[in-house]
């Protein structure tokens, strides 16, 4: 099987996939954002209103045109109190399109993102994407708890070290 053709864009310049996003959002993390959780999906994503100042959304949009896939930077995150950032986040690929890669490209479209910015490292806590964060490179950092239990911390060395103080 080929890889299937994706576009990675900003949420900012698609926000008709807020509402598919937010379905999303409340199913995979239905402990912060389901009922009685104390997550708002729809105002993370629309507090994605920047290309340049986080937090910042993207996302993977199919051959179709339909959103398949999202990723955003953000200030904190679950492992915050670790007193790093900033950090990769809520990646999520469409149930039906896992397992083909989409993920590894959001991962490394955030990579480009943050040094794009000129962040210095980005982190990520997951219990789901291990595998792809230690294939690109990333390194291990801590072990931090979400509401889905235990995660596991990692490092990513965003600058190359020319512009360091």
């Amino acid at each position: 099987m080929g890889m299937i053709s994706v576009q990675i864009m900003h949420l900012i310049d698609c926000p008709e996939f807020v509402p598919t996003l937010e379905s999303w959002f409340v199913e995979e993390w239905a402990p912060w954002y389901g009922p009685g959780g104390a997550g708002d999906a729809k105002q993370d994503l629309v507090a994605c209103r920047s290309k340049n100042q986080m937090p910042i959304c993207l996302v993977a949009v199919g051959e179709d045109g339909n959103v398949i896939g999202t990723a955003a930077l953000k200030a904190e995150s679950v492992g915050d109190e670790l007193g790093v950032g900033p950090w990769l986040a809520a990646v999520l690929v469409a149930r039906a399109q896992r397992g083909q890669g989409i993920g590894t490209r959001l991962i490394a479209a955030m990579e480009d993102e943050a040094r794009r910015l000129g962040f210095e490292a980005m982190y990520c806590s997951t219990d789901t994407a291990e595998g792809i964060l230690k294939q690109r490179g990333w390194q291990l950092f801590g072990k931090a708890t979400s509401l889905r239990g235990g995660v596991t911390v990692y490092r990513f060395e965003a600058a190359d070290g020319k512009n360091q103080i």
